[in-house]
């Protein structure tokens, strides 16, 4: 096997070659070895699709909105999640199950079953929002001086 993969020609064929030869997984940075691999069908793994799966998706201060799906299991505490699975857990969102929520990010964790923000609770998202607004994006903040206020 190593004096074929010697033959070919280039460091990513190379890799590629010798990753498949040892029914290996190659890990890489670099955009384009990876793509050659997926063609190849070698499993490779992008480190940089993972440092972006690790990154935080809110900081403590930051608003969002979240539908609250559940009860949590602390006396007040409402459940919702994110589009890419990630756990909400609100304070103050318990009898508010159904309803979409305006949430203030209070601190967020990544455990080895995945992310989880926990936040409390700061009004109703708008679901209609008239005068030719539109919905916030979870996540986004208003623009300043946009107006836009959580109903009470």
């Amino acid at each position: 096997m190593l004096e074929e993969v010697e033959e070919v020609k280039g460091v990513d064929q190379k890799l590629v070659m010798f990753t498949r030869a040892f029914n290996g997984r190659l890990a890489t940075t670099d955009y384009n070895l990876s793509k050659v691999a997926q063609v190849r069908e070698v499993d490779v793994v992008n480190i940089n699709d993972l440092a972006s799966a690790l990154k935080v998706v809110a900081l403590p201060g930051e608003a969002m909105q979240i539908k609250i799906i559940k009860p949590g299991e602390e006396a007040d505490q409402g459940i919702g999640y994110l589009d890419d699975g990630t756990m909400v857990v609100v304070e103050g969102g318990r009898n508010k199950i159904g309803r979409d929520l305006l949430i203030s990010i209070t601190s967020s964790l990544q455990t080895s079953a995945g992310k989880m923000i926990f936040g409390k609770f700061e009004g109703y998202a708008n679901q209609e929002t008239g005068g030719g607004g539109r919905r916030r994006s979870p996540g986004r903040r208003p623009a300043a001086g946009s107006g836009a206020r959580p109903r009470q």
